[in-house]
């Protein structure tokens, strides 16, 4: 996942252009390498034109840029494109113009508070040009002549985004979004693209899959939005629960942007994963910041929450080139991808369980306890009772799970056991909503 990450970091990607296509057909061939036939699935990217009307939204105009620089009188480069993408506004229209000093500062754009970095500063829905640079550079610059040059278009083009929906022996879906329009950022935009191309992996070699797992990788808003003026029915009627993964490659922190009102499945699953690692944080929905406003909008409403390591917005090198390959690691994508696969493996074990006899089943005859009692000889089987007394047809697995404080993983091959053994029964919702019990 770093290695893939580092592949992408170079890339000018913006919410439209070269750059989005890029990284898709990267990402592409990462996720089809040593799984030629996908399961029966493709890596599938769409083309929405520009001027597509999205709910109240306009597909816009798509950006090239070939080339920007600002030199000084001496032909000396005092910023250009080609060193770090960040150097222009993103979506900056063409220039070709010699300014003085003062109003070069104009169209330069700094965070003085972090004096040594280039901020991340973009202008989509209003034409004009621009510059970044770090502060002490700009409070650098002497009185004279430069030159403003960008080499740059916005053309009649199309919105691009990828989607590959793996089926599963139900129809209904586990959702995960991520976006590929930021520039040169690690963690805040490679991190997202790189964790879910591994996690089709993942469930592409899942010998059984309960669910179909849907995963899109999108321009941030704009790109949600179109997706969803094209696909929102369908996914109100088969969304179980959805994931939006932002900044997963650091090693700080665990973090959860909550859904709209935190009481969906999403949260629920997300929140009991995270309560076994070290330090997470909770953010509610009126934290949110990324595609997770788009897919709990009124009348959407749809069972999304966000997984980050450190929340946007909450790290200091957030939106700026110190957002670099330093800034992520193999441990910190470690750390995701174990997250995001045991959310995976709970939703695909989070039944209704019923234990099937009256008091505690006699577990020795069935070889699961102890057949010497002896003090401590009970501690190793206590999730199993523990679970049992629990398994009375009100509580799923995540339920138990943060009843009786034993990790969903470990769970999940106590429920096996059990029901290998006859000892469990599961609720099961027929096609018409009856629940039933099966063993």
């Amino acid at each position: 996942m770093y290695n893939l990450a580092k592949e992408l970091y170079p890339i000018c990607r913006s919410i439209t252009g070269p750059g989005v296509r890029e990284t898709l057909s990267i990402l592409a061939d990462y996720i089809m390498c040593n799984n030629e036939d996908g399961g029966g699935t493709k890596f599938e990217i769409c083309n929405v034109p520009s001027g597509t009307k999205v709910f109240d939204w306009t597909v816009p105009k798509e950006w090239i840029i070939r080339k920007a620089y600002i030199e000084d009188e001496e032909k000396k480069r005092i910023i250009d494109f080609k060193d770090h993408n960040l150097h222009v506004l993103g979506y900056s229209i063409p220039v070709d113009r010699w300014v003085d000093l003062e109003e070069l500062k104009e169209y330069i754009f700094t965070q003085p508070e972090q004096p040594d970095v280039i901020p991340y500063v973009t202008s989509y829905y209003k034409e004009r040009y621009g510059f970044c640079m770090s502060e002490n550079q700009k409070k650098s610059l002497r009185p004279g002549r430069y030159h403003m040059y960008i080499d740059s278009d916005l053309v009649e083009g199309n919105l691009t985004y990828g989607e590959m929906v793996i089926p599963g022996e139900s129809e209904k879906e586990v959702f995960i979004s991520t976006y590929i329009c930021h520039p040169s950022m690690a963690n805040n935009e490679c991190s997202g693209p790189a964790l879910s191309a591994e996690l089709i992996r993942f469930v592409l070699s899942m010998k059984r899959r309960r669910y179909t797992y849907r995963f899109v990788f999108i321009p941030e808003t704009i790109g949600s939005i179109t997706y969803l003026s094209k696909n929102l029915p369908y996914l109100k009627e088969h969304m179980l629960a959805g994931f939006n993964l932002s900044c997963v490659g650091d090693e700080r922190d665990y973090s959860i942007i909550e859904s709209r009102y935190g009481d969906t499945l999403a949260d629920r699953v997300l929140k009991n994963v995270l309560s076994c690692q070290e330090k997470y944080t909770n953010y509610s929905f009126l934290e949110r910041g990324s595609d997770e406003r788009q897919y709990n909008a009124p009348g959407v409403e749809l069972p999304v929450v966000c997984f980050c390591r450190s929340k946007f917005g909450e790290y200091p090198e957030y939106h700026t080139s110190a957002d670099d390959m330093s800034l992520i690691t193999p441990e910190g994508f470690k750390g995701s991808y174990e997250v995001m696969s045991q959310v995976i493996l709970a939703l695909e074990y989070n039944d209704c369980y019923r234990i099937k006899v009256l008091c505690e089943p006699q577990l020795g005859k069935r070889g699961l306890y102890p057949t010497i009692s002896q003090k401590g000889s009970y501690d190793e089987v206590r999730a199993m009772t523990d679970f049992i007394a629990y398994a009375d047809g009100r509580n799923d697995l995540i339920e138990i799970s943060n009843l009786i404080k034993v990790p969903l993983k470990d769970l999940i091959p106590i429920a096996e056991k059990l029901i290998q053994n006859g000892l469990l029964e599961i609720k099961t919702i027929t096609e018409k909503g009856a629940a039933g019990w099966k063993s």
